[in-house]
């Protein structure tokens, strides 16, 4: 056996391992995560060559090294494909026919933050799962002998496939913000493969990230595309997070399509080649986008917030298509069935590129509703998944419509809310949709009343 390591209570999440650097995360948790990952593909025959890849965070380096030996010394082979998006080393599992991959990054966590995000054989690897490697890393792993460790860089086969599907008929205008992620490198060779005039910003990759934060799902972080779009006359912008498997739409008036109206463009054009295709979203998008793919003559599931669970269920489904609001968006449709908002964005420049309307438009054509943001507000760990519980509890007894496949989300004649507790953070999730303003208070008023029926303070909204 090998030497036992316990890592900080925080940094074991749902999807992935995150902490910061230097308090809740070091070089020797990456070892360990490494000699642990080692000896669970070991037990589980899932083969002895694993991926590995880093994205652009100053922590990110030394990470990696630490990783790798601690791969090797768990008797793996160990195929380093270099600095790259997330996808990149999703992609490489595959390309390479590898047994599975590990990536460091923090994704859009703070600057300060890493982690690393697992893939196990060709599917995701989440949940029980990392339970069960700090319960292998607390045990002492296994120490498989020397293992190998070679370079494979898969940069240029990686952006050459990501071009390779490209299929539109008019040159565009487009800018691109990669928010100096670990997309950027990418996104620039990208974008000299395709047609049109392309506007770069904040491409090389820093991980200090200078110019704002990298996360496309808060507007504020959109200012400068935004500017952008409006200022050269582009036809649509789009923007990514911190390790490139997120993406963020501008259309060709500045504004923002969310995750759930982006999905419902890509949808109709799946849905024109494979009817009746199951088309998945998570818990927290807009009935709009479920009315509209079956609409479209696809079967809409709804299903739990998460890209690990999300990526788990197309494989059970057999689904061409899915995507979550924060920008997560999964193509199996001639592609590999993982989250890569680069090939996200090339199929969405193919689909405009192929239309006679702007991207504008086609948002038009959905029905106008109402709705809050993504309300997050604190709770405690050990209460939150209780307030959940209660809730259904009571709206259950008061024979409401409520669909509990992640947490609660309560259907009435003024729409629709939710409340679940989030996989990651000691806080509830909230949000509500309605048709009009008046209808949206009311179902405000119902959140609020239910919350504090369970001693929790409303957010603002």
């Amino acid at each position: 056996m090998g030497q036992a390591h316990s890592f900080h209570s925080s940094v074991l999440r749902e999807y992935d391992i995150r902490g910061v650097v230097g308090e809740t995360l070091s070089a020797a948790d990456a070892n360990a995560v490494g000699r642990a990952f080692a000896t669970l593909a070991a037990r589980r025959g899932a083969g002895r060559r694993i991926c590995v890849g880093y994205d652009g965070r100053l922590s990110s380096p030394e990470l990696e090294r630490a990783l790798v030996a601690g791969l090797a010394a768990g008797g793996v082979e160990v195929l380093r494909v270099g600095l790259g998006p997330t996808p990149m080393l999703y992609f490489a599992v595959h390309h390479l026919d590898a047994d599975g991959g590990v990536m460091v990054t923090g994704s859009h966590n703070p600057p300060d933050q890493n982690g690393f995000k697992f893939m196990m054989g060709k599917g995701p690897f989440f949940g029980a799962d990392i339970v069960e490697l700090g319960r292998v890393a607390a045990a002492g792993a296994d120490t498989g002998g020397e293992g190998k460790v070679a370079e494979r860089p898969v940069f240029d086969a990686y952006v050459a496939r990501l071009a390779r599907d490209y299929a539109g008929d008019r040159p565009l205008k487009v800018a691109w913000d990669a928010g100096n992620g670990a997309a950027g490198e990418a996104m620039a060779r990208l974008v000299e493969r395709l047609p049109g005039t392309h506007i770069l910003l904040n491409e090389t990759i820093d991980g200090t990230f200078p110019a704002h934060h990298p996360d496309p799902t808060v507007v504020e972080n959109l200012a400068q595309i935004i500017a952008a779009v409006n200022g050269e006359g582009c036809d649509l912008g789009i923007a990514f997070d911190g390790d490139g498997d997120r993406i963020g739409v501008i259309d060709e008036r500045g504004r923002v399509l969310w995750g759930d109206q982006l999905l419902a463009i890509l949808a109709a054009d799946v849905l024109r080649r494979r009817p009746g295709a199951t088309i998945i979203a998570d818990v927290k998008a807009s009935q709009v986008l479920f009315d509209e793919i079956e609409r479209l003559g696809g079967v809409p599931l709804m299903w739990r917030t998460g890209h690990s669970l999300v990526k788990s269920k197309m494989m059970e489904t057999g689904s061409p298509l899915a995507g979550e609001m924060s920008g997560h968006i999964f193509f199996a449709d001639g592609y590999y069935g993982f989250d890569d908002a680069l090939y996200a964005a090339v199929r969405l420049l193919s689909i405009v590129a192929r239309s006679d309307q702007s991207l504008g438009a086609m948002r038009d054509r959905l029905p106008a509703v109402v709705n809050t943001p993504e309300l997050r507000f604190a709770c405690p760990e050990e209460r939150k998944v209780a307030v959940v519980d209660e809730v259904r509890g009571r709206l259950r007894a008061a024979g409401a419509e409520v669909n509990d496949i992640d947490g609660v989300r309560v259907t009435t004649a003024d729409g629709w809310w939710l409340l679940r507790a989030s996989n990651t953070q000691a806080v509830l999730v909230a949000r509500c949709e309605a048709s009009d303003a008046t209808a949206l208070d009311r179902l405000k008023a119902d959140l609020a009343a239910q919350l504090e029926a369970s001693g929790v303070e409303p957010p603002p909204f």
